[in-house]
């Protein structure tokens, strides 16, 4: 009856023993865990870290209504805020001085006037020059200029229908919108197409008085109206305007 508590003394060592290696590896599976965690902490105190001091971070970015007054760095531009200053200075540019309201109804008007004498000397040209309303004797004698060679440039093109062009261009290009236009191209066209035309009244009349010895009236009006656009559109270009901006001309005022 002695032999088997021996046994379950044996027994009971090995379960003691088997409980002790379990308790041994769940310490030793700790302190490696407990290595790790501290392995990985130096190594991100370590990346935060240049040289021993620590990563510049990030400003905070300014409260509304304060300007970022840090300077601009490698990686920022310069570009929006001269932009910006752009902008205000294309804001505060003064608008081009405008033709005062007479000189743009003056200049239609007689564009107007110059159409209708053309239309109607286009129409006698390819009719009959007997329905102008003029002398066909003596020194006004309509019917002998407007049938004569002079009448036709270069053996093509009828001085009418070049007078008719030209006034059709002469009243779009003197209405108010037109005036208005800050475009300098329009401005230039007016002032070209004026001294083109000025230049073939020129010749008209030189041929009138002096290789024909008679003049048309209808044809000397449209000469009259076309020395008088010619007068008015010099003298806007002269004055600057669509051109010089409209401070100038209140600072010349007040002095």
């Amino acid at each position: 009856m002695a032999s088997p508590r021996p046994a379950r003394s044996q027994g009971a060592a090995a379960r003691s023993a088997t409980t002790g290696g379990t308790t041994a590896k769940g310490a030793t599976a700790k302190g490696s865990t407990g290595k790790g965690t501290t392995g990985k902490g130096t190594s991100a105190k370590k990346s935060n870290t240049r040289g021993g001091r620590p990563d510049a971070q990030p400003g905070a970015a300014p409260a509304r209504g304060q300007r970022d007054r840090t300077a601009p760095g490698p990686g920022r531009s310069r570009i929006p805020a001269a932009s910006a200053r752009d902008a205000e200075a294309g804001a505060a540019a003064p608008d081009p001085l405008r033709a005062p309201l007479w000189l743009q109804i003056s200049t239609l008007v007689l564009s107007l006037g110059g159409l209708g004498d053309s239309i109607y000397l286009t129409i006698a040209h390819y009719t009959s020059s007997n329905i102008l309303a003029c002398s066909d004797k003596g020194v006004v004698n309509c019917a002998k200029v407007t049938t004569s060679p002079e009448s036709i440039v270069f053996g093509i093109f009828p001085v009418a229908v070049l007078g008719l062009a030209f006034y059709v261009f002469m009243v779009a290009i003197n209405t108010p919108w037109a005036w208005r236009a800050r475009l300098p191209v329009i401005r230039w066209a007016r002032l070209g197409s004026v001294i083109v035309g000025i230049v073939f009244v020129l010749y008209l009349v030189y041929a009138e008085v002096i290789i024909l010895g008679s003049i048309c009236l209808w044809c000397t009006s449209v000469h009259v109206i076309t020395l008088l656009l010619f007068g008015l559109i010099v003298f806007s270009a002269s004055a600057g305007y669509g051109v010089k901006p409209a401070v100038d001309q209140r600072v010349k005022s007040r002095r």
